[in-house]
């Protein structure tokens, strides 16, 4: 099976390919095709012919959804459309897996902890309601253009190799810095008592091929931990893990304008229907990502 992914060298995507044998969204010279270009798009899918297609390339960094709405939308819904308006120019059959966020829940109220895939959608920010857009197009291909797709949605994932932009990898290259005694020990922090939903990357990816190989057309799946855990206690774990000391200094303008205040998600549906479980510990994850910046910063 010739294994397409879309946004392949992201953070997600570098780590699929070390899992699966598979081709990115490029064209016949090996370039990365732009999704706002639909005839590329379209020369490409020609090209690879493929058999699968995980589709995780998007604008997910949620500070340059607010400064840069638009972009978001297009990136997300307009890139989606392209790349099931290709496939369809190759009568494409087989699967398609299309990544979403449980960003698209929003604020959820106590009595929808954890949260499960029937819970009201309410989205916060423009990255969401990309995300809730392309979902809908998506069922809709299902209903109309009877494509095989199903639909993940991801709570926070982390590991070696994230991008320092998200919360828990910039925690880490800081203490890093710190125990290389590259700065000192004050850590400039938001909202430490929000709490998330965090999943080992290598998990996830595990969860997208379970799903490519037994989730259920048309549905869609949460891939989370099933446990809620709070931002203060996640950074004193990293810094007990690098063995340094850490003084937190609140920041208001970290603070998000918009942001949900609890973060916890239901597995269960994608357990039942795929036999898929976390594996990789917490501290197992932590204590790689911090590795991996000591590998960068040295």
């Amino acid at each position: 099976m010739k294994l397409m992914i879309t946004g392949h060298e992201g953070f997600v995507g570098s780590v699929l390919r070390t899992e699966f044998n598979s081709v990115g969204l490029t064209n016949a010279s090996g370039a990365s095709i732009d999704l706002h270009d639909l005839e590329s798009v379209v020369a490409a899918i020609e090209h690879h012919q493929p058999d699968a297609v995980i589709h995780l390339a998007a604008q997910t960094f949620i500070p340059s959804a607010f400064s840069d709405p638009l972009g978001t939308y297009t990136t997300n819904f307009i890139g989606t459309h392209n790349l099931l308006t290709a496939l369809k120019k190759i009568n494409f059959s087989g699967r398609l897996l299309f990544v979403s966020t449980s960003d698209v829940y929003g604020c959820v109220s106590e009595d929808n902890l954890p949260t499960t895939e029937v819970a009201p959608l309410q989205p916060l920010n423009p990255y969401a309601v990309s995300k809730i857009a392309a979902e809908t197009l998506c069922r809709y291909w299902v209903n109309a253009e009877h494509f095989d797709i199903v639909i993940a949605r991801p709570f926070n994932h982390i590991g070696p190799g994230q991008n320092a932009r998200f919360a828990i990898a910039n925690f880490s290259r800081v203490i890093t810095e710190i125990k290389l005694g590259q700065r000192d020990n004050t850590l400039d922090v938001g909202d430490l008592e929000i709490t998330r939903d965090f999943t080992d990357v290598r998990d996830v990816v595990s969860a997208y091929l379970c799903l490519m190989e037994h989730g259920v057309k048309g549905e869609i799946y949460n891939i989370c931990s099933g446990i809620e855990r709070n931002i203060r206690d996640t950074i004193y774990t990293l810094a007990e893990l690098a063995n340094v000391r850490v003084n937190l200094k609140i920041d208001p303008a970290r603070f998000r304008q918009a942001d949900s205040r609890r973060a916890c998600g239901s597995s269960k549906k994608l357990r039942e229907h795929t036999g898929w479980a976390p594996k990789v510990p917490w501290h197992t994850s932590l204590n790689d990502t911090l590795i991996h910046w000591e590998h960068v910063l040295q």
